[in-house]
């Protein structure tokens, strides 16, 4: 009979521990009223090492997740982790997986291995990745036409430049990175054949006091417009621009606001758009996984800040706009890489 009770009061911490366990799974459910729940969304984003305040790349995802907040309210909970080193994407992609963070969103195409590897671990779990492509059946990658952004900017940069020169400063080689150079470089010798490039990599994306190094550098040389892709390192060769009476070209978002007299247009990348779109249909379930989703210009994805009025002629607006209904056509192909750029301009090898 002693044995008999022994049994049963094992048995009962068994079903006890077992209720917790499956409890735990549940964290995404709250208390409507009564005896009622409702599902509450969880998506998670990951940094790259720009940072959310990035003023740039991150902080417009950050923004797209904060709209989702402010139209779904108390039905979306919504988070970044910041990742301080390369060393910290998998780790705080993991901290999103044991969070029971319905879709995990990592942003850069530096994040791709580690989203990669959770997606392959993690079958049952949902993630997004922002500028790179992960063939999975549980992520949906977000990419754009980012040259074709940056070639409108080169544009205005070759119709604008006073002295003939302008410069590019790109923070790490990559596919990516390598879009807004060539798109670039395209757009001002389209606009202006007879301008000189200068080019250099920052190797960082949050060293601004080497972008500003870097574009005082440029500005002594006499370029008098640059373009930066490096994340934070383009707020330091704003802040350049600004102190040397230069003109600046902003990237990702409409960065006028660093400075309103020197940033003249900015390329867009509306992450903020796209990462609402597809939060968006996980909270009204219509994620589906493994879709590549191209942003263009067709489609608003990419284009030039709406502040370019501001600094720039309107007859350099409108020839911006005729080149952007040809893009739009297939008129005019924009290179994305080196191999296309050289192919498409042979004499500037």
């Amino acid at each position: 009979m002693k044995l008999k009770k022994t049994l049963a009061i094992a048995t009962s911490i068994m079903l006890s521990a077992s209720m917790i366990v499956g409890c735990s799974n549940k964290s995404n459910e709250i208390s409507s009223g009564g005896n009622e729940t409702k599902h509450v969304f969880k998506i998670g984003m990951v940094t790259d090492t720009g940072g959310v305040n990035d003023e740039s790349f991150n902080q417009s995802a950050w923004k797209g997740l904060q709209k989702v907040k402010d139209e779904y309210g108390d039905k979306v909970d919504v988070k970044y982790l910041e990742s301080k080193q390369d060393a910290d994407y998998t780790p705080n992609v993991e901290t999103f997986v044991d969070e029971g963070v319905d879709l995990i969103l990592g942003v850069g195409y530096k994040l791709k291995p580690a989203i990669q590897e959770a997606a392959k671990n993690y079958p049952d779990n949902k993630f997004a990745i922002v500028d790179e492509v992960v063939d999975a059946p549980n992520v949906d990658s977000l990419i754009f036409e980012d040259n074709v952004s940056s070639y409108l900017t080169g544009l205005i940069a070759g119709r604008m430049t006073k002295t003939g020169k302008v410069g590019f400063i790109g923070g790490m080689e990559s596919e990516v990175i390598s879009k807004f150079e060539y798109g670039f470089k395209a757009g001002v010798l389209d606009s202006n054949p007879d301008a000189k490039i200068s080019t250099q990599y920052t190797n960082s994306y949050t060293d601004a006091a080497l972008g500003k190094s870097i574009a005082n550098q440029m500005h002594s040389d006499g370029v008098d417009v640059i373009f930066t892709a490096a994340g934070a390192c383009g707020t330091g060769a704003i802040e350049a621009a600004k102190e040397n009476n230069k003109m600046a070209i902003g990237v990702d978002q409409d960065q006028n606001s660093l400075a309103p007299k020197n940033v003249i247009t900015s390329a867009m990348k509306n992450i903020d758009v796209a990462v609402f779109d597809i939060s968006k249909t996980l909270i009204d379930g219509k994620y589906e996984g493994g879709k590549t989703i191209v942003n263009t210009l067709s489609t608003g994805g990419v284009g030039i800040a709406p502040t370019t009025k501001d600094n720039v002629p309107e007859e350099v607006l409108t020839y911006v706009n005729d080149q952007s209904e040809k893009i739009k056509s297939g008129d005019i192909k924009v290179p994305a890489n080196k191999a296309e750029f050289e192919k498409a301009y042979p004499e500037n090898k």
